[in-house]
């Protein structure tokens, strides 16, 4: 932990922990203050977490949470009501520390000059050059000119991302890029089922985000706060502007935990767990091998969600572990679907149905999780089954594996590139935005009909790379992505029904029949998983090596 010191009374400094709160005690801190919403970082520890180990320390906490880059006049006020009430001096902390400092530079503008809060942030390590030209500017960031430009602007760093730089570096080396993220960590998210069924070491699935970055792309570490796309602008988190050429917008989604009612405070603990958390997903496997007996539920929200299968691959790799060690025929399993079948493509459903007999696990579809209370093991689900008034349930549970709902995250949803649902609006051929043709999006956060899974990330990149190119040459787009998805649903420890299809649900298999039969349970897709995808993910999707996942042209009719 570096705390940086803005003035005697305020500090700021990046994400702390629960061990660290000994030494801000020592520090001489008196209060804290989080500005980072719970459920923003998928190893970050709750306030409920951080205020518990505070009071502990004898020190006050508030909790003011910013969604990172949206710094507000209201969040401003928020901000210097916390700093009024709470005992100096006060640390502020975020996912850097760069929002806290901005609401601290904000705030102070009402009562000093400028370069004083330049200064003293300056001095801190923080540059508020982009807040001072939005409080010169009368509260918003002029985006006519820039801090820096670049060919194109990658915001998101993670699976479509990245490799989209490296498919388009493949492509045209010269092209200036940069990449906007302001994590530290990249994470193979589809390696966390494994995790939470005992395969796979959690670690196994994080690396460096600055060790990803390739070679000669400039990575922004910063959080996206505003799109100006008629002035070719991105606004950043501290008001700086980074202008281009074009724009690949690619976040993800957002793990939308608060929308359930308690969900934030129990998981991790009281037996509520969740492979959608690369923190959590140990856990999973904790609570498995500790199960012996009682009712486990594993819960599906509304659609859209990334990786589909994931909840119910929870469950079947679950069942298996209990009917190896011979407790299944004790412990009542419950796949709670809000829902109305188990699969989307029906040539997959025969063959894991078989597994949900196996495992004798109850489908429980049209029933959407709304709130749970830890402590007492109760969940409470809306039940809004067809051509009947919607009713509520309350399940006791021993065990519940949860996916959380899911939504645009707020900077997408709130600007000119999202549909009316929110996500960025695309071709979902060209995948090239329909109101602005310098801008093109990819992976979990646009709008095209297809799964959300890093498989459809691998063949998404190199569409938009071949795109971007032939516009960067004048010519029309010459590319087009078919919709492609795949989950590998993992049905047991060492077979997986390899599900691969495209819009419609028109099926795509990789392989023939006599390797792959994706429709059944496969050693051979088993061993895909665990033992080639891994390395391809890092060695190749992210290094510009498109195998298996080569452009598809776009098919021009005959007059």
């Amino acid at each position: 932990m570096e705390i940086k010191k803005i003035t005697e009374k305020v500090s700021v400094s990046a994400q702390i922990s629960v061990e660290n709160m000994a030494e801000i005690k020592t520090a001489g801190f008196r209060a804290i203050i989080c500005n980072r919403p719970d459920g923003e970082g998928a190893d970050q520890p709750s306030f409920e977490e951080i205020e518990a180990a505070a009071k502990q320390h004898g020190l006050l906490a508030a909790y003011v949470p910013i969604e990172a880059g949206m710094v507000t006049d209201t969040d401003v006020a928020r901000f210097g009501s916390a700093l009024k009430d709470l005992p100096r001096p006060v640390l502020g902390y975020c996912r850097s520390g760069t929002r806290s400092a901005t609401l601290w530079s904000l705030h102070e503008a009402q009562k000093r000059p400028l370069p004083e809060i330049l200064a003293a942030t300056c001095a801190a390590g923080y540059d508020m050059n982009g807040v001072a030209r939005r409080i010169a500017n009368g509260g918003k960031t002029p985006t006519q000119t820039g801090d820096a430009r670049y060919d194109v602007v990658i915001v998101g760093g993670g699976a479509g991302g990245i490799a989209t730089a490296a498919s388009l570096l493949a492509r045209q080396s010269d092209l200036s890029i940069a990449v906007i993220d302001p994590s530290d960590v990249h994470y193979y998210q589809p390696g966390w089922t494994m995790v939470g069924a005992g395969v796979f070491d959690a670690r196994e699935t994080a690396k460096t985000m600055g060790s990803l970055i390739p070679r000669g792309v400039k990575w922004i570490k910063s959080a996206v706060a505003a799109f100006e796309p008629r002035n070719n602008a991105v606004i950043l988190d501290g008001c700086a502007v980074v202008t281009y050429q074009r724009l690949v917008v690619a976040p993800g989604l957002k793990l939308d935990w608060g929308a359930v009612e308690g969900l934030e405070q129990t998981l991790g603990r009281n037996g509520v767990t969740s492979n959608y958390r690369y923190d959590l997903a140990p856990y999973t496997w904790q609570l498995v091998q500790e199960m012996n007996e009682g009712r486990a539920l594993f819960t599906q929200p509304p659609m859209p969600i990334k990786c589909a299968g994931a909840p119910q691959k929870a469950l079947y790799l679950s069942g298996d572990a209990w009917h190896r060690r011979g407790v299944l025929k004790d412990i009542d399993i419950q796949f709670m679907n809000a829902g109305g079948v188990l699969f989307g493509v029906k040539e997959y459903v025969p063959a894991l149905m078989n597994y949900i007999d196996k495992y004798d696990a109850t489908l429980n579809f049209h029933h959407t999780l709304t709130s749970v209370d830890g402590e007492a093991r109760k969940a409470t689900f809306k039940v809004t089954k067809p051509d009947t008034d919607p009713t509520v349930v309350t399940v006791d549970f021993d065990m519940m594996h949860v996916c959380p709902p899911q939504v645009a995250p707020d900077f997408i949803r709130v600007s000119p590139l999202a549909d009316a649902a929110g996500w960025v609006d695309v071709d979902q051929a060209t995948l090239r935005h329909k109101t602005f043709d310098n801008i093109w999006s990819l992976g979990d956060v646009m709008n095209a009909p297809n799964a959300k899974t890093m498989a459809a990330a691998r063949k998404q990149a190199p569409t938009v790379a071949e795109n971007i190119v032939a516009d960067i040459q004048g010519r029309s787009p010459v590319a087009q992505y078919d919709g492609y998805g795949s989950c590998p649903l993992t049905v047991e420890r060492g077979k997986i029904v390899l599900a691969e299809f495209g819009y419609g649900g028109a099926l795509k298999p990789s392989f023939p029949k006599f390797i792959i039969d994706g429709t059944k349970p496969s050693r051979a897709a088993w061993f895909l998983k665990e033992k080639l995808l891994p390395p391809i993910y890092w060695k190749a999707m992210l290094r510009g090596k498109e195998w298996m996942a080569k452009p598809e042209d776009i098919k021009v009719s005959a007059d």
